[in-house]
């Protein structure tokens, strides 16, 4: 029988890394203003439009395996082609940096590619200063956070639509032991690109990110004109049909991309989400099997479409498998439907305490999906059944 909860869907938004990539609404946008004027005669204030407000992060980065990187490790801006150094972890992977503070320019060294003041690229902040800042604030523009130690691949986490005021917390950040994969998140046909597909693909997703799709959609169309084996275009220009419900020509744009790079595992993994949405199991299985087998780090979304697929085909072990991966490499909580689904595989086997766990984080982390109301019946049912085991 089928699963019950809601499949994620390709959107038209670009991924950051797993999916380093979050996932959002194609097209939507909203504007956020300080409304607070400074104080008449207050020279102290901190809300300057010619110095906008710092943003402060924070989080901590660990091994895939859960323990502490064995040591400290650089945390990275990463803006289009230019790359910043904004601080280092401590022992235990915590790390705390402020964006826009001038002490920042201390950490600058050889390694970073931004060109001349190390906040040159930064755009001179939020478009309208305060601590509010606008939709965009241009320190962050196109921008990701990432961890930097030699061996490993690190996640990525998306800043575009960061705002000084928001929680510094971005919690974990993983990272991932170079070698044995042939997969990257960069397809590798892509970096052949001639100059003039690139420029086209360039301001295709710096339009994504200013939610005017269909310009962005121009773009894409016209960069995979100027460069037919451009795989990661053929993948933007899918999601975006995916979004808007064209699912038979995203289905095209996305085999367009595995027949230009075979190794792009992007393009199995969002073929593989419309077998899903289409029931056809084993053909999920097989699509998302292929992404995991070039790059078993940067999809948990693949491991997640693999979970439902293995679990529809009754392979429970398999299947759980799968959904545990999902959850340890999907440290944003953009798939909770992988607890839901290692509960019910719990319940299956009538292990009812632990599968009551899984459930009651499902909820926790997704308290108003659609399918709550049944999630919290389940729940309950759990707890009885736990409750009248024997030893209880």
């Amino acid at each position: 029988m089928a699963v019950g909860f809601l499949i994620p869907m390709a959107t038209a938004q670009s991924k950051g890394t797993t999916t380093a990539g979050g996932t959002g609404t194609a097209g939507t946008s909203a504007t956020r203003t300080s409304s607070t004027p400074a104080a008449a005669g207050n020279t102290s204030t901190t809300t300057n439009p010619a110095q906008p407000a710092p943003i402060f992060l924070s989080g901590r980065v660990m091994l895939e395996e859960g323990t502490p990187p064995p040591a400290p490790v650089r945390i990275e801006r990463v803006c289009g082609a230019s790359t910043h150094t904004e601080g280092f972890t401590d022992a235990s992977g915590n790390f705390a940096v402020e964006i826009g503070s001038a002490e920042n320019a201390v950490y600058q060294d050889a390694s970073d590619t931004s060109p001349g003041n190390p906040r040159s690229m930064t755009g001179g902040g939020s478009s309208n200063g305060g601590l509010g800042g606008s939709l965009t604030d241009r320190r962050l523009l196109n921008c990701d956070l990432r961890a930097r130690l030699a061996g490993y691949r690190s996640q990525s986490i998306p800043l575009t639509e960061r705002r000084p005021m928001d929680n510094p917390d971005l919690g974990v950040i993983l990272l991932h032991r170079d070698g044995g994969e042939a997969g990257t998140t960069v397809a590798a046909s892509s970096l052949a690109a001639p100059k003039d597909a690139r420029k086209a693909f360039d301001k295709a997703r710096d339009l994504m990110q200013k939610g005017k799709v269909d310009d962005a959609y121009k773009n894409y169309q016209k960069a995979v004109s100027l460069y037919r084996d451009y795989a990661a275009a053929w993948c933007e220009l899918g999601k975006i049909e995916a979004g808007s419900g064209q699912l038979d020509t995203a289905r095209l744009s996305f085999r367009e991309a595995v027949k230009a790079d075979a190794k792009y595992p992007d393009g199995y993994v969002q073929l593989g989400a419309l077998a899903v949405h289409d029931k056809k199991w084993q053909e999920a299985a097989d699509l998302t099997g292929q992404a995991l087998t070039l790059n078993s780090f940067d999809y948990p979304l693949a491991w997640f479409h693999n979970a439902v697929a293995n679990y529809n085909l009754n392979r429970l072990d398999l299947a759980e498998q799968s959904a545990l991966k999902t959850e340890r490499l999907d440290t944003r909580h953009q798939y909770p439907q992988a607890d839901y689904l290692v509960g019910l595989i719990r319940m299956n086997r009538r292990d009812y305490k632990s599968a009551a766990d899984y459930i009651r984080a499902y909820l926790k982390r997704a308290p108003d999906a659609p399918d709550a109301a049944q999630a919290r019946q389940q729940l309950a049912k759990l707890e009885a059944l736990a409750t009248a085991e024997p030893g209880k």
